[in-house]
């Protein structure tokens, strides 16, 4: 080999090496770049699923909340629906069951859909068309049809089929006279019906009330939730202070 062959070579296979060494540098980069993106591509992805996590619980914890709101309200209806089919809500107006019920008393009714026999101690609400335009009105139930009432003026006993009744319920004694005359058979389908206060109360020994017919019973009392003041002074004033160990049921 001549000098001007090996010059040549000399010349080319450097360039030839060089070159393939460059490529491999290229290379090596691209492999450590690739291999040092994996990693942080992993570190990301672990963040993904706790954000994806949350929000399908809180998609679910919505769902949960609409099904709960739309069970109360059907719940809310059906209670109010039974409420005013069951119950009514009356106010005591007057004086003439004290001390039983007093005036302002607000008093829970069960309603005539459900109450239809009423019976003797019961305390009841009736509008009367005959007294003060129908207005309602609180007594308690005496006798019902078919038995005979009297009463003994004079000392202030009532009698029903000839037996005293043991009235501890009563505010004064039974000894006015209101323009019934006694002794009296209750009509069929009717009440004879008294205030508790018997001095103060219009009832069926008053003409203008009678007896009273079974039609014309609104309902039972059965609870008292709200304690009345008995009325107000001259001066605007509660003739008594609300007494709320009052609350409770009504007998």
């Amino acid at each position: 080999m001549d000098e001007k062959e090996l010059e040549k070579e000399l010349t080319e296979f450097p360039e030839s090496e060089e070159l393939d060494l460059e490529q491999l540098l290229k290379d090596i980069e691209i492999n450590e770049e690739s291999a040092g993106n994996e990693p942080a591509e992993q570190e990301r992805q672990p963040e993904k699923k706790p954000r994806r996590k949350k929000k399908e619980e809180a998609e679910t914890l919505q769902e949960s909340i609409i099904l709960y709101m739309h069970d109360l309200v059907y719940l809310l209806a059906a209670v109010i629906v039974v409420f005013l089919l069951c119950f009514r809500v009356v106010v005591v107006s007057g004086t003439s069951m004290n001390q039983t019920l007093l005036d302002g008393d607000y008093l829970l009714l069960l309603g005539d859909v459900f109450y239809r026999e009423p019976k003797a101690g019961d305390i009841i609400v009736a509008s009367k068309q005959s007294f003060d335009n129908g207005k309602p009105i609180v007594k308690r139930v005496i006798a019902t049809e078919g038995q005979t009432v009297d009463i003994d003026f004079d000392h202030g006993i009532v009698y029903v089929d000839g037996v005293a009744l043991e009235e501890d319920y009563i505010n004064s004694p039974t000894t006015m006279k209101e323009g019934v005359v006694f002794p009296l058979v209750v009509e069929e389908g009717c009440l004879f019906v008294l205030g508790d206060n018997r001095g103060a109360s219009k009832d069926s020994r008053n003409p203008e009330i009678g007896l009273i017919d079974k039609r014309e019973v609104l309902g039972k009392v059965v609870f008292l939730f709200m304690p009345g003041t008995n009325g107000t002074n001259y001066w605007g004033d509660p003739n008594e202070e609300r007494d709320f160990d009052r609350i409770g049921v009504v007998e």
